[in-house]
């Protein structure tokens, strides 16, 4: 790997394009070397984890007024939906924002937490449409894969984009563009153009995750991949983008991060170097948070310590920076103890998580997040004891390089009525990488079998684990086989009509 210094160039001061990130982003992405096959067999896990949560989603309202969208625009070859049929295909941007939607609804893929935030399998909704509608094979969509993780995840080591209150989608909207630039074989120049195009376009405030947490949370990495597609298009009939984006004198850097003084450093794979990112990244065996993945294992852990709940005086969690300010009582916001929030802000409450998964000794996907659990009397109890601090140990290691250092969880101290105080800590989930229970093929396997289970018909999840598996050998024009499809009950109640519904 090579860092790259990224900062602030007035314009008298002209910065060649092939000093500029874009450009060496474009590089990458236009790199011919081989996927390792540890990396594919990556990929064929989070493309099993991604359908897998979209499974779980197809009848929840975000999904189904996504998808009602997506069906007024039909096209052929076009992609595939999530949940229907081969015959159904809508335009590329159609299908990656209908299937990004169903991917992110849950919060329950993969994540890669460094300088900022991320979730990398909202590149394979936009890089999967195009290499459906293009006819791609399976080969194609790996490399076009492997380089959208590499530029996302490399990107979110070195630009934080959080403490200036910019959505980590626009970390999105230009990993998206170049994976897509490597799965069509672009030239160079022309990814450099829609990397840049998509930036600009993908910038948005992160009060989408902020007070009250709405649909949009879901639906903004699909709005990246959607404007992606849209600025590899433009940019191949021949337009251009505002350059430098990242550091032009009124650019991104200049004027939404930290400004003209600032000095960002990107790490990228030289020439020839293998695109490893995606091996960095985790997912998740819980549907909430990437920081709540621990503490609900830890949850789990301390409730045969604590015993009786209702003895509990306080239990303060000792965590990262990130946790505490995000999820956790530093955030200030008043809808993370409130049980009638929505679910989107539940997820976002450590309070609430480490409480119900203290009484329930677990974590459901929808049991959790129900109105009845969240208003049960005791539970609004338990969760009214919890607070977090910053600990700068646990910041430190959430930051660190070292995986012996890295850390996502915190240190919990519960303290008793009687005075007696029980703590205890766990770094990381069980299902990280280097946690206790790792995640492994059969567990992607049994993550899209249960999730599914009843919504998906046993030979439709037999047909599409074979053809997930069998990624690296589908021939060109047969990736609609990582499609499923499910009965019409199954896709929830219509949707009211809209704008694009108008026929004349």
């Amino acid at each position: 790997m090579k860092t790259y210094p990224v900062r602030t160039y007035p314009s008298a001061e002209h910065l060649p394009r092939e000093d500029q990130l874009a450009w060496k982003i474009a590089e990458v992405a236009t790199d011919p070397v081989a996927v390792e096959n540890e990396v594919t067999e990556m990929i064929v896990n989070r493309i099993i984890d991604n359908t897998a949560v979209a499974a779980a989603s197809l009848a929840r309202r975000p999904v189904t007024s996504a998808r009602a969208q997506a069906l007024c625009h039909p096209y052929s070859p076009g992609a595939a939906m999530f949940g229907m049929g081969p015959e159904t295909r809508v335009s590329p941007e159609w299908a990656a924002w209908a299937n990004g939607v169903a991917v992110r609804e849950l919060d329950f893929h993969d994540t890669f937490l460094a300088a900022d935030y991320s979730h990398p399998a909202d590149n394979i909704p936009p890089i999967l449409a195009v290499a459906q509608h293009a006819g791609k094979s399976g080969a194609d969509l790996i490399r076009g894969l492997a380089a959208g993780y590499e530029i996302q995840v490399n990107l979110v080591r070195g630009i934080c984009l959080h403490e200036h209150k910019i959505d980590h989608i626009a970390h999105l909207g230009p990993s998206a563009a170049a994976g897509i630039g490597t799965l069509l074989g672009l030239e160079t120049e022309t990814v450099y153009q829609a990397v840049q195009q998509a930036l600009h376009v993908t910038t948005t405030t992160r009060q989408s995750r902020k007070g009250e947490i709405s649909s949009w949370k879901a639906y903004a990495p699909a709005f990246a991949g959607k404007m992606a597609i849209e600025a590899v298009d433009r940019v191949m009939r021949g337009e251009g983008s505002p350059s430098p984006a990242w550091e032009g004198e009124d650019g991104f850097i200049a004027y939404l991060l930290s400004g003209a003084g600032a000095l960002y450093r990107v790490p990228l794979p030289e020439p020839g170097e293998p695109k490893r990112a995606i091996l960095d990244t985790y997912t998740k065996e819980h549907s909430a948070e990437y920081q709540s993945q621990a503490l609900i294992d830890l949850a789990r852990r301390m409730g045969p310590q604590i015993g009786d709940l209702s003895a509990v005086e306080s239990i303060v969690i000792h965590t990262s920076h990130h946790t505490h300010y995000v999820i956790g009582t530093g955030a200030g916001d008043p809808q993370k103890m409130d049980p009638k929030a929505s679910r989107e802000t539940l997820d976002h409450s450590i309070m609430y998580i480490f409480a119900v998964a203290l009484e329930d000794r677990g974590w459901h996907h929808v049991d959790s997040y129900t109105p009845e659990r969240a208003g049960r009397s005791s539970t609004v109890a338990l969760w009214h004891k919890v607070s977090t601090i910053e600990d700068p140990e646990w910041t430190r290691r959430y930051h660190a390089r070292d995986p012996k250092e890295k850390a996502f969880g915190g240190r919990v101290v519960v303290t008793l009525k009687g005075g007696r105080v029980i703590e205890d800590e766990l770094a990381l989930a069980d299902a990280h990488p280097d946690g206790a229970r790792p995640f492994v093929r059969e567990n992607y396997r049994q993550k899209f079998l249960t999730l599914s289970e009843g919504i998906v018909a046993p030979e439709e999840q037999r047909r599409f684990l074979d053809a997930a598996e069998g990624l690296a050998e589908l021939k060109p024009g047969d990736l609609g086989a990582l499609n499923i499809a499910v009965a019409p009950d199954f896709l929830g109640p219509a949707r009211p009509a809209g704008i694009f519904d108008f026929k004349t």
